[in-house]
């Protein structure tokens, strides 16, 4: 009888560790899977810090109203051509000025460093005055290596 009893409470002490050691596995897992890389962190707080300081003229005519994260490995800058009107503006010849701009500039701005050291693809989405979306130029990590 008292090996009888041993013997549960060896079993149940056994179903006890067992469920622990599931237990902790699981969360361990859930907290390896569900957090954030370094990298991503500092990207985020990048991208807060320029959120802070929207809207912000960037240069003359150009204001950056926000920065997001439409995907992995995203970026978008939100900007707005203040003295554009898209019923009048000529969109093609500007978008072709602004993208060979942003190619110079994304390979050599100091503070897109961070995107680039990362691999990211920088999508700078324009609007005109009235708010109204004129287009969109993505910048992808080969154009800028």
């Amino acid at each position: 009888m008292q090996e009888q009893g041993k013997n549960k409470k060896y079993t149940v002490l056994m179903i006890i560790a067992i469920v622990l050691v599931m237990l902790l596995w699981t969360l361990s897992q859930y907290n390896f899977f569900t957090r954030k890389p370094v990298e991503d962190t500092q990207i985020t707080e990048l991208v807060a810090k320029y959120n802070q300081n929207c809207p912000l003229t960037i240069q003359e005519g150009i204001r950056l109203d926000s920065v997001s994260f439409p995907k992995e490995k995203v970026v978008q800058y939100n900007l707005t051509l203040v003295k554009v009107e898209k019923a009048t503006a000529e969109i093609e010849t500007i978008k072709e000025n602004i993208e060979q701009s942003l190619i110079s500039t994304a390979k050599a701005n100091p503070g897109l460093q961070e995107f680039r050291d990362h691999n990211y693809t920088l999508i700078y989405s324009y609007s005109d005055k009235n708010k109204v979306y004129l287009f969109e130029v993505s910048i992808i990590p080969d154009q800028y290596k």
